[in-house]
């Protein structure tokens, strides 16, 4: 018994101790306007969803401008990357951080290329100021979250018997 109870609190201290742990790198590729493959100085590569916001998917509008700005922003630039965690399927999802550099995903969020998913007082102001101009995804009449835009094209999907 003992035994088991001690694996639980290791397996629930290496859980935790993932959270805000922070490497050094570089963005080798951006796989979509919250997605992107970060190499650490140790040479592990990683594929790394950007905390707090959601990028219209790939054949929504605007996601190949989310892309182009996420690019123009983080490719092939030594950030710090501050990991908080893991969605349901297992991502990664962390904070990219450039040194002397707006952050990315307030970028994302001021230019209307972006929803915000976690609280934050500063992106909710940059997200009403860009619905508020219009700009980006916010030009579109009814602009569909991409949480929502997933869950269609799944239902989309012939189901296997």
């Amino acid at each position: 018994m003992k035994f088991k109870v001690y694996i639980l609190v290791i397996g629930a201290v290496s859980m935790f101790s993932f959270f805000d742990e922070e490497s050094k790198g570089k963005v080798v590729s951006v796989l979509d306007g919250n997605t992107v493959q970060v190499l650490t100085l140790e040479g592990e590569r990683h594929k790394i969803l950007l905390y707090g916001i959601d990028s219209p998917d790939s054949g929504q509008n605007f996601s190949d401008h989310a892309k182009t700005l996420l690019s123009k922003l983080v490719l092939n630039r030594d950030i710090t990357l501050v990991m908080r965690g893991k969605d349901r399927w297992g991502n990664r999802i962390g904070e990219i951080q450039i040194a002397g550099a707006h952050d990315p995903s307030s970028e994302l969020v001021r230019e209307g290329l972006a929803w915000t998913t976690e609280p934050n007082p500063e992106w909710e102001l940059l997200k009403e100021h860009a619905r508020n101009q219009g700009i980006g995804l916010w030009s579109d009449e009814h602009p569909m979250p991409p949480w929502l835009y997933r869950r269609q094209q799944s239902m989309m999907q012939a189901k296997s018997m």
